[in-house]
C-alpha cells in the first residue's frame, strides 16, 4: 500500500483564528463529499484481503458453501496472483470438506495444469491423493451391506498414483513421507480387496472367476501380504477346475514365498483326513 506524504509550502503563511476554523470545515466538507463519491475499489489490495479473510472465516466456522462461493470471487479478481492460486487451493479443501470430491478433484486438476510452477504445486498433487484416498476409506466398512461385486476401487487406484507422482516429483517435499506410508497402505487394501473377490467367487463356485482375481493380486501387488491367500485361492480353485498342474504350480510357488504358510499345514492335515476315509 502506497504510503501518502505531505509536502510542505514554502510560503506557507499562518492562519487566523478565523481561517483555521474556515479551513478545518472546508476540509471536512472535501472528505465527505470525496468518501460518498469513491467507494472502495473491490478489486484494490485492501478489498481482496477484506474479501479473503471473509472466505477464511466461513472456512474456520464450517460455512463451507458460502466459502467456495466467496474463494471463487478472489480467484477471478486476483487472477494471476499467489493470492488466486490461494484461493483456489482451499476452494478445493472447502469441496472436499463439504462432500463434493468429484469438484474438489476437477479444482485441484485446473490448479495442477494452470499453475506448473508454483511452490504448492506439491501440495495440490498431495491433496488430490487425499481427496481420493478418503473417497474409499470407508469401502471396507461397508462389505456387510454391499455386494462385493458392486463396489469401484478406482479412487483407491488414482489415489496411489496421486501419491506416487508426489514422492518421484517432490521426494523432499514435506508431505512425501505420509504419501509413502499411505501408498503402502492402499496397496495393501487393493491387494485385499482382489482376494476378498476371489474368495467372493470361489465360495460361489465360479472358479475361473476366482483364479482370474487371485492372479490379479499376484501379479500387481507381489509384495502384498495377502498374496499368500491369492495362491492358495489359486491352487483350490485349479483343483476344483481338475487341473492338478496347475494346482501344483500354484502350491509350489505358495510353498516357495511363504514356507510356513497356514495354508499348507490346512491342506496337509485336510489331505491327511480325505486319505484316512478313503481307505
Amino acid at each position: 500500500m502506497t504510503e501518502l506524504r505531505a509536502t510542505p509550502h514554502r510560503t506557507a503563511k499562518p492562519l487566523t483564528s478565523n481561517g483555521l476554523l474556515l479551513g478545518i470545515a472546508l476540509a471536512t466538507a472535501l472528505t465527505l463529499a470525496g468518501c460518498s463519491s469513491t467507494p472502495e475499489d473491490p478489486n484494490s489490495q485492501a478489498g481482496l484481503d477484506k474479501l479473503y479473510s471473509e472466505a477464511k472465516d466461513d472456512l474456520s466456522a464450517g460455512n463451507y458453501d458460502r466459502a467456495i462461493k466467496t474463494l471463487e470471487r478472489v480467484e477471478g479478481r486476483a487472477a494471476g496472483t499467489l493470492l488466486a492460486q490461494q484461493a483456489q487451493l482451499e476452494q478445493a479443501w472447502a469441496q472436499y470438506k463439504s462432500g463434493e470430491r468429484a469438484q474438489a478433484i476437477t479444482t485441484l486438476d485446473r490448479f495442477i495444469k494452470l499453475n506448473p510452477s508454483s511452490p504448492a504445486l506439491d501440495y495440490a498433487i498431495y491433496m488430490k491423493g487425499v481427496v481420493n484416498f478418503n473417497d474409499d476409506l470407508g469401502l471396507f466398512g461397508r462389505v456387510a451391506r454391499q455386494d462385493i461385486t458392486e463396489r469401484d476401487q478406482q479412487a483407491s487406484r488414482d489415489a496411489v498414483q496421486a501419491f506416487k507422482q508426489l514422492v518421484e516429483q517432490f521426494p523432499d517435499s514435506r508431505y512425501a513421507p505420509d504419501a509413502r506410508l499411505r501408498i503402502d497402505f492402499i496397496t495393501n487394501s487393493l491387494a485385499a480387496y482382489e482376494v476378498h473377490v476371489a474368495r467372493y467367487y470361489y465360495q460361489r463356485g465360479a472358479y475361473l472367476a476366482a483364479v482370474n482375481r487371485a492372479q490379479t493380486a499376484v501379479q500387481e501387488f507381489q509384495y502384498a501380504p495377502v498374496v499368500e491367500d491369492a495362491l492358495f485361492i489359486m491352487a483350490e480353485s485349479y483343483n476344483k477346475l481338475q487341473l492338478p498342474a496347475l494346482r501344483d504350480d500354484a502350491l509350489r510357488v505358495l510353498k516357495t514365498n511363504f514356507p510356513k504358510s497356514r495354508h499348507l499345514a490346512e491342506n496337509a492335515s485336510a489331505s491327511e483326513k480325505r486319505w484316512w476315509k478313503f481307505w
